[in-house]
């Protein structure tokens, strides 16, 4: 990883602590158990996520929204939606610039100011998307009418939304400088699922609560298909070129009345 020198026995210190033995640590866990979920989960969390996908969409292509409940109720859903939405969109556009582009965001990361910067910003925008997540939860449960569209799987979807955004943030704060350690453990991981040659040599080590991070993360993979989670790919793109759409009145408008 390209950072300046003055950091390399940081992220050393850092690394070895991630890494340290059982007694010290959080146990290393079972290698079969390791392997089945981080080295053979991921890739049935695809299948399912594209199939399912595929599926739905030539099943129940009108499905394919988030369902909005907003005419039930408006307030919460908007404070929620808005940090929500652009809360996690930061956060994703991070952890994938880490992922696509893992030397120059090494060397984004080699100053010690810009490290401390990310990581206060990257702080800021998880504590900013887990109050959006924790509003919508709250808003299911507690307004009357958005409780009585509610499904199961809403529910069962915001809790692991929750528990994601929950463990990245003390992930965060209880095993600090993560921009470091992601791009050092989690990255070849990842890069190894998309060889097809999965090495977690790389996720064995970790605390459990970054294990419970990493996986979850796959688990929305799989509620993809049965869930409103559809919703991120029905962007109306073709709306961009479609030619424009005529409103027609049902009946007068009130200025075009005569007068009595």
């Amino acid at each position: 990883m390209p950072v300046d020198s003055g950091l390399s026995d940081h992220i050393c210190a850092i690394l070895r602590f991630l890494a340290r033995p059982a007694g010290t640590a959080p146990n290393s866990g079972d290698p079969m158990t390791d392997y089945l979920f981080f080295g053979v989960f991921p890739y049935v969390a695809l299948v399912v996520a594209v199939g399912g996908g595929v599926y739905r969409y030539a099943k129940e292509r009108f499905s394919f929204s988030s369902l909005s409940s907003q005419f039930l109720e408006n307030r919460a859903l908007f404070w929620g939606s808005v940090a929500w939405h652009y809360g996690i969109v930061l956060v994703l556009l991070a952890h994938l610039a880490a992922l696509l582009l893992p030397a120059s965001w090494g060397r984004l990361l080699g100053d010690p100011l810009r490290l401390a910067v990310l990581e206060v910003t990257g702080l800021a925008l998880g504590l900013f998307t887990l109050a959006g997540i924790v509003v919508l939860l709250f808003r299911r449960i507690a307004s009357p009418k958005a409780w009585a569209v509610v499904t199961v799987m809403d529910l069962f979807l915001l809790a692991v939304l929750v528990l994601q955004v929950g463990t990245g943030l003390y992930n965060a704060f209880v095993y600090r400088w993560g921009s470091l350690w992601y791009l050092s453990l989690a990255v070849p991981w990842l890069h190894s699922l998309a060889c097809l040659n999965p090495d977690i040599k790389y996720i064995v080590p970790l605390p459990l609560p970054v294990k419970v991070h990493l996986f979850n993360a796959f688990v929305i993979f799989v509620l993809f298909p049965v869930t409103r989670l559809v919703h991120i790919v029905s962007i109306p793109v073709s709306y961009l070129w479609r030619p424009w759409q005529i409103a027609v009145w049902n009946k007068p408008p009130r200025w075009m009345i005569p007068r009595k």
